[in-house]
């Protein structure tokens, strides 16, 4: 079995995750041939899945676990939480797992700041994503985090590829 690279990506809200995992994944799919799965938590439950009234909203209402398909698309609505293993499984085949958020998750970490970093994620990334508008020597960042621009999905993407966990 080809090997299979899992790797988490955390900060504030409007730091820019969403956007710097949208230009990771487009450059892994269309330029490296990888395929690629998200994980994006939604840790206030603010996503918006469906519509009330139509049949995929009343199925998932149920409690029941759901799956939606569509000659695009299948969308899984579930009333449970499902740990990372459970979510792998989901996938099926992949080459680049990315998760948004989900700060337990026992992965590597790039953490994503802009304007300022807040030091209490420290403990918990392994590489450091910023822009112009840090200025490195305010903080005392660990030396064993790497620090990568924000700007430069190619070096985000050099990064996960050497560091990303090997998952089965």
């Amino acid at each position: 079995m080809k090997k299979r690279l899992a790797v988490a990506f955390t900060g504030p809200s409007n730091s820019g995750k969403t956007t710097l995992i949208l230009k990771v994944a487009r450059k892994m799919i269309h330029e490296l041939g990888l395929k690629v799965a998200i994980i994006k938590n939604d840790p206030k439950d603010k996503a918006i899945f469906d519509v009330p009234g139509k049949d995929s909203y009343k199925f998932s209402d149920t409690g029941a676990e759901v799956i939606v398909t569509s000659p695009t698309r299948t969308t899984y609505f579930s009333k449970q939480h499902k740990e990372l293993d459970d979510m792998i499984a989901m996938f099926g085949e992949f080459d680049v797992l990315l998760v948004e958020g989900l700060k337990n998750l026992p992965l590597p970490r790039i953490s994503i700041f802009r304007n300022a970093i807040d030091e209490d994620y420290f403990p918990y990334m392994n590489a450091l994503a910023i822009d112009h508008t840090i200025t490195l020597t305010d903080y005392a960042l660990p030396s064993s985090v790497d620090v990568l621009d924000l700007n430069d999905p190619d070096m985000v993407i050099d990064w996960v590829l050497k560091h990303a966990k090997v998952i089965e």
